[in-house]
Parts: C-alpha cells; sequence; structure tokens
C-alpha cells in the first residue's frame, strides 16, 4: 500500500496537477476579454513543437539554442565552483583568511548579479565574457556560503582525534575538512545552477544572438506572444531536468553520506 501511495505522489498526483492547469489554462483564455490575444495551450505546444525542428532566427532550432544556454552556463557555473568552493573551504578553516576576505564578501554577496549587467558590459563588452561574468556572480555567492558552512561545522571531535593520531594541518584540511563540507557543497551547487540558469536567461534577453532568452525577445519583437510562452516552456523544462540531474548526481556521489543516515 506505502508503494502504491509513493507512485502516486510521484507521478499521478504532478500529473493530474499539470492537467488542472492546462485546463484553468484554457477556461482563462476563453473566458478573457483583453485585447490583447491570450495563446491557448495547443498553440503553445504546437509553436514549441514546431521550433523543436525548424530554426528560431537564422540558424538554430530550440534545440540548439538551448545548447548554447547551456555552454554560457557551464562556463560561468564551472569558474565559481573551483574559485567559491576554495574561497569558502579556507575562509571556513583558516582563521586569518576569514579575518580578511569575509567583510569583502559580506560587503558584496547581496549585490544581484544583475546590478552588475551595466559595469560588465563595460568592463567586457557585449560579447560572451560578459554573459559569463554574469553567470559566475550569481554561482559564485552560494557556493562560497555553503563550502564556509560546511567547513566551519566540522566536527570538532573528528578533528581533535586527527590531531591525536599526529595528523599534519594539510592532512586535517584535505581529508577531514573538505570530506565534511562535501554535502553542503552539493547543497550549494543546486541553489548555484538554479541562480546560474536564471541569471544566463536575463543576460541573454538583454544582447544575444542565440539561446533560449533570445528567442523570448525575439517574439517579443515581432509581437508573438506564442513563441514567447513556447520559449518560456524551454526554459523551464530544461531548468527542471537540471534540478532533477543535479539531484541524481549529489545521491550517487554522496552515497556513503546517505547510508550513513
Amino acid at each position: 500500500m506505502s508503494e502504491m501511495n509513493k507512485k502516486l505522489r510521484t507521478f499521478v498526483y504532478p500529473v493530474c496537477a499539470f492537467i488542472v492547469l492546462l485546463l484553468l489554462w484554457q477556461v482563462c483564455v476563453m473566458l478573457s476579454t483583453s485585447e490583447i490575444a491570450f495563446p491557448t495551450p495547443v498553440a503553445v505546444f504546437k509553436e514549441f513543437f514546431y521550433i523543436l525542428t525548424h530554426k528560431v532566427g537564422n540558424y538554430y532550432t530550440v534545440v540548439g539554442h538551448v545548447l548554447w544556454s547551456l555552454s554560457r552556463v557551464l562556463v560561468g557555473f564551472s569558474i565559481a565552483a573551483v574559485l567559491g568552493i576554495i574561497l569558502g573551504l579556507t575562509m571556513g578553516w583558516f582563521d586569518y583568511v576569514r579575518a580578511v576576505m569575509m567583510p569583502i564578501f559580506n560587503l558584496l554577496r547581496p549585490i544581484a548579479p544583475l546590478a552588475w549587467i551595466p559595469l560588465a558590459i563595460l568592463w567586457f563588452g557585449i560579447g560572451e565574457k560578459y554573459k559569463y561574468f554574469l553567470i559566475f556572480i550569481a554561482a559564485f555567492v552560494p557556493f562560497t556560503l555553503n563550502a564556509f558552512a560546511g567547513a566551519s561545522h566540522v566536527d570538532k571531535q573528528l578533528v581533535g582525534a586527527a590531531r591525536m593520531l599526529g595528523a599534519s594541518k594539510s592532512q586535517l584540511f584535505f581529508e577531514i575538512v573538505v570530506p565534511a563540507a562535501v554535502p553542503s557543497i552539493f547543497s550549494g551547487a543546486q541553489v548555484a545552477l538554479s541562480n546560474s540558469w536564471m541569471t544566463m536567461l536575463a543576460a541573454e534577453m538583454v544582447c544575444a544572438t542565440e539561446g533560449v532568452g533570445w528567442i523570448i525577445i525575439a517574439g517579443q519583437s515581432v509581437n508573438d506572444m506564442t513563441q514567447m510562452i513556447a520559449g518560456m516552456l524551454a526554459i523551464g523544462i530544461v531548468g527542471l531536468l537540471l534540478a532533477i540531474g543535479m539531484r541524481k548526481l549529489e545521491e550517487r556521489c554522496l552515497i556513503w553520506n546517505n547510508q550513513g543516515k
């Protein structure tokens, strides 16, 4: 019985909720008195499947645009992961690093990634570098915060036992602190990936000639609401798949941590 309930929760309930959403969408379109014609669900899904096989713009189908967007996210996310994890771990474990870097980090972290757009364009131009920079900013903060939290909350008894056994400072850091911080880092990676995806879309809407963010702006320029919503649908699907993929990666990499619970 419990297995059946689990299947209902994981499959049937979401499908039912999605069907209800589509019905409400259709009803709202039928009852709308607005001068702006809002597309029906059928029209949006027809457009979505159309752009899967036909070019949007001069060069790419929606799959090509998604790959462009993912490549930008990959670059900015990867750089943020390396630098953010290093900074977070060192701030969490070494007092002198925390004393120097934490005030600067706390000053800069409340600044939203989108607030950096004017400076990013001035510094890097309107090419790919400014998009990488914005994505980096969006992912850097959660990586740093979670790595810091993981390193600063290491089990003191475990550290003390390692010291009694003669572990050096470098051994303590790489063999005790870093492994203990990994679950927290993965939690930060979930947030960082979501932030990266949303920031990338904003960056593409400001200035790009390809990408899923550009699809929406291209639809707006010709007053094609169906294309705009189809592009938003693609954004939602890819974002959902990224989140699921990150959770599966976390489960696989932290199987030792899950078994210990």
